[in-house]
Parts: structure tokens; C-alpha cells; sequence
């Protein structure tokens, strides 16, 4: 833990979700203190959310779990999409072409109960304590310089002092209830049906299926998800219909994988067709995230991951102010950035998906782009957020171009002083970090290092031994990751610790501490 974090209350997250247990992860990363509590007795054990899409994983990386996701799932590097119908297969998102964006090109299937253990576990193992089950909240009360949570418990009801309060408790929450901020949106009145199947479909019974395909029809759109131990069936279902038998869902199944040998239904469950959004995320020391800000159709992958871009916007928020690096005026911008994402980019995005898929294929324009850009949007690395406060923002890449701010910095591989490789992401992860676009050669001069701001000169070239900036120079091998970045020579930019770009501009003295002091406000 740094040092010179100031928080003496730890900060108290409620709802041990996937977006409970990754913001938990994010609060330990950057040594924050922080208390978990979940009403439940024990994690879900619905088989809910299913694909984890690349952004995700990214998280997961800099929390220092996806290892161990990555252990327990399967990986996809192709999203099939096909006509039901005719079975013609239309262009697929090849997730393959991001080879060079991210060192996770794939996105993965995993359902929510085998995800839920294994973020507790990692925070078991690091943070011992911290996660508390069968704690129901009551109520709570803000003061100037925390909160206090009063908890319902087996041993009767507990009071918590922390110092900020993070809503991680679902599409009914608790907190947003007793802080009266407002839902906006609709529920459609449309279901959708979740079928989890035992059956041997790679060798008993060979089929060849892709791990994760979208099947379009104007009758009854199917997706078809490989889980690690199953084969999943989603269908839509007309809210005013019964819900099928168990042999109606085995007929279902049977005609569209034909017939097969020991079929067996392990699970079922219907989901509601939502999009609806809290008109407050922040009120005072009380954050809402996830299903507590937004709730939205699970098209797409769209639901669980655009919760943990909310558990990736805030702990480095929350950190700085903690650090005494920035003032609270920082914690603004998670929800002017999150919101318009989550309202007008993953929401929308799923309705649209969910016209596409049945065959209203004007309706979306999140694959009107070339392949590239395709699979940049549907991994989420495509997230452009304003964190200029200019209102521009984006949910979908289209075409290839100069990276622009608010974009997400892609994980490139440049090299270090020390001669070894390194990755982008690497270096922000716990820090600003500015790359100076110029020529090393020529000796520019680099401001110091200071506590959550580094400098690094990024040249074709190699620095000089006698350089004085070999330990602060990245070579980039063939000019490639300039090019990349669209960046003409002796330009600067300013990365985040999520990652997006802060600011890019022309390499001036005093720039980028100006556009440093500005953002943290310090």
C-alpha cells in the first residue's frame, strides 16, 4: 500500500457481483482500504453473463486476476454471425485482427457463477477479511468525511464507518432507493430465454459450431454460446407467451442441432428486455455502479462488461484523491464519462442489436465499419470517453485512423532502456504516463518524474548510452507505434491509468504539467 494514502476509513463496496468483486479488486490494486458486503450467504449461482469481452480481460490484467480467468475459460477469436434461416453466414467479427491493439485478441466464455469464485478468491487470498456475507444493508447517512452503513447481520445489526460508499447492489438497488435518485428508461415486453445444455457436441455427436454465434431470423433469433461445461441457447419470448416445458426447449433444441444422443437440460432462466439508467450515478460519497446505474439488455455481451467499465473509471479516481494528488473535483468525471456510455452507447447498442437479430439489419451501425474497427467495437476497445468535457464520445469505431482523445491507448509492445520489451498498458497502470513522440538522438529535454506523472521519450531511434535518457526512452522498432497513433514528430501524450488519452499536443515546455494540474485539479 503507498504510503501516502490518506484514507483512514476503508471504502465500503456493497454487492458481491462481478462489478462488486472487480471494483473491490481495483480499490486493492491502488491500496486503498476497502470492505466488501453481499446480503447473500453465498455467491450467485445463476449461470447469468456468459461472454467476457477483451476490455474486460484488460481489467482483469491490471487487478491481477485474469490469469486466473483466463485458466477456467474459453477463448474466442471469431464471432460468428449467420442467417438462420438459409444457414449463410454473414462476415464474422475476427477478433483475430487485434493482435496488435491487445495482448488478449479473444474474447472469452465463462458464465457468471465460475467468474463470481474465482475475483473471491483472488480477494480472499490478497485481502483476507475483507468480503462479508449475509451483511443486508438497512440504511446509511453521509457526514462531511465519510459514510456510516448500518447492516442487518445474523449476530444483528452492524454499524461500518467508511469513507465513501460504492452502490454495487444490483438493478433494485437498496442505496439508489434510499438516496431517491430516479430511473429513466423502459422495459420491453420482450423476454429472453437462457437454456444451459449437457451435450457431448464435439466428439459423440460432432457438430462445428463457433464457441460464440449470432443466429438472425425475423421469427426467432438463436445465439449460441460454448460455455467451459456446456453448450448455451438463448431464444427470445414474446412476454404475453407461457414459458416453454422442458421438452418443449429439447424440441427446440433438437431442431436446430438436429438429433443427438443424451441431451440433457441443466438450467433455465428468463430474463426481462431492459434499458434503464439512473439519472444521478454520485450523490455526495455514494457512487452507483453497475446494474445499480444501468441496466441493460444482454445483447451483445453488453450488460456485465459495461459494468466493469465503471469498476475500471473509478478506483484510480478514488486513488488520486486518496494519494493527495488530486482534490475531489477528480470524482466528477466518473460519472460524466460513464453515463453517456452506458444511456446512449451500450444501451442502444443492444436494442440495435437486438433489431439487427431479427433481420432489421439497418437498424445498427456498430458494424458499419471494416473489419478491424468491427472487432474494436465489439470487444469494447473501442470506448471513446470525453474526458475533455466536450460531449464527444463514442461506442463505435468505424474506421481505422490517427488515435484521438478520450480513445483507449492500444497495448503496444516498445522496448525499454534495459533492452527488454514492454507494454503500454504496463506502464499505466498505476500512473500518468506522458510519451514524447520525438528523436532521441537529439537529447530533448524531459520534465522530472513526479508522483503519478512519468515521462518517457518514444523514438525510432535508439537513446544514446550518454543520452541521460536511456532509462526514460522507448524504442519503437520500424516507427511503427507512431504511425499507429497518427502523431506527427515532437507531439506529446497524456495516458490515463485507464488507459485513454488525456490530451495530445505539440511537445512545448511546462504542456503537459498544465494538462496534468488542470485534470486532478492540484
Amino acid at each position: 500500500m503507498p504510503e501516502n494514502i490518506t484514507l483512514t476509513k476503508p471504502v465500503i463496496v456493497v454487492g458481491g457481483g462481478p462489478v462488486g468483486l472487480t471494483t473491490a479488486l481495483g480499490l486493492g490494486f491502488y491500496g486503498l482500504p476497502f470492505q466488501l458486503f453481499e446480503e447473500d450467504e453465498a455467491l450467485s449461482s445463476d449461470t447469468k453473463a456468459g461472454t467476457i469481452l477483451t476490455r474486460t480481460i484488460e481489467a482483469f490484467r491490471r487487478y491481477g486476476v485474469a490469469d486466473q480467468v483466463l485458466s477456467k475459460a474459453l477463448r474466442i477469436d471469431e464471432i460468428g454471425d449467420v442467417e438462420r434461416a438459409t444457414n449463410v453466414a454473414r462476415p464474422s467479427v475476427s477478433i483475430d485482427l487485434l493482435a496488435d491493439e491487445t495482448r488478449y485478441p479473444f474474447v472469452i466464455n465463462l458464465p457468471q457463477h465460475h467468474l463470481e469464485p474465482i475475483l473471491h478468491r483472488q480477494l480472499d487470498e490478497k485481502y483476507p477479511g475483507c468480503v462479508h456475507l449475509r451483511q443486508k444493508l438497512k440504511s446509511f447517512r453521509q457526514s462531511g468525511d465519510g459514510v456510516t452503513v448500518t447492516f442487518d447481520t445474523p449476530e444483528g445489526e452492524r454499524e461500518v464507518e467508511g469513507s465513501y460508499l460504492l452502490a454495487c447492489d444490483g438493478g433494485r438497488s437498496t442505496i439508489r432507493s434510499q438516496l431517491g435518485v430516479a430511473v429513466e428508461g423502459e422495459s420491453l415486453d420482450v423476454l429472453t430465454i437462457l437454456v444451459d445444455v449437457k451435450v457431448d457436441l464435439d466428439v459423440q455427436n460432432p457438430r462445428d459450431y463457433p464457441y460464440l454465434a449470432y443466429f438472425a431470423d425475423p421469427a426467432e433469433w438463436m445465439i449460441l454460446v460454448r460455455q467451459p461445461h456446456c453448450w448455451r441457447f438463448l431464444f427470445p419470448l414474446p412476454a404475453d407467451r407461457p414459458e416453454p416445458s422442458r421438452e418443449e426447449f429439447r424440441e427446440k433444441i433438437l431442431r436446430f442441432i438436429g438429433p443427438v444422443n443424451d441431451l440433457e437440460i441443466i438450467n433455465t432462466i428468463v430474463y426481462r428486455i431492459h434499458h434503464r439508467i439512473a439519472t444521478e450515478w454520485q450523490r455526495g460519497r455514494v457512487f452507483l455502479m453497475g446494474d445499480a446505474a444501468h441496466l441493460i439488455t444482454p445483447m451483445w455481451a453488453l450488460g456485465l462488461n459495461t459494468g466493469v467499465l465503471d469498476a475500471v473509471n473509478l478506483p484510480w479516481r478514488l486513488a488520486w484523491v486518496a494519494r493527495g494528488w488530486a482534490t475531489s473535483s477528480l470524482l466528477n468525471g466518473y460519472a460524466r464519462e460513464q453515463r453517456p456510455v452506458a444511456a446512449h452507447g451500450s444501451g442502444e447498442m443492444a436494442e440495435a442489436a437486438r433489431k439487427y437479430m431479427l433481420g432489421q439489419q439497418d437498424a445498427i451501425r456498430a458494424m458499419s465499419g471494416g473489419q478491424w474497427a468491427n472487432a474494436l467495437t465489439r470487444t469494447m476497445l473501442g470506448v471513446r470517453l470525453d474526458v475533455d468535457q466536450s460531449g464527444d464520445w463514442s461506442m463505435v469505431r468505424t474506421e481505422a485512423g490517427p488515435l484521438r482523445v478520450g480513445e483507449r491507448l492500444p497495448d503496444a509492445v516498445l522496448h525499454a532502456g534495459n533492452g527488454k520489451p514492454v507494454r503500454l498498458h504496463d506502464l499505466a497502470d498505476d500512473s500518468f504516463i506522458a510519451l514524447y513522440f520525438t528523436d532521441a538522438r537529439r537529447r530533448p529535454s524531459l520534465p522530472a518524474d513526479r508522483p503519478g506523472l512519468k515521462h518517457f521519450v518514444v523514438s525510432r531511434r535508439d537513446a544514446p548510452l550518454d543520452s541521460g535518457l536511456r532509462e526514460r526512452s522507448l524504442f519503437d522498432v520500424g516507427d511503427k507505434f507512431r504511425q499507429r497513433a497518427g502523431c506527427a514528430a515532437d507531439t506529446v501524450m497524456l495516458i490515463r491509468p485507464d488507459d485513454h488519452i488525456a490530451a495530445i499536443l505539440p511537445m512545448r515546455d511546462g504542456a503537459i504539467e498544465e494538462v496534468y494540474a488542470r485534470i486532478t485539479g492540484a
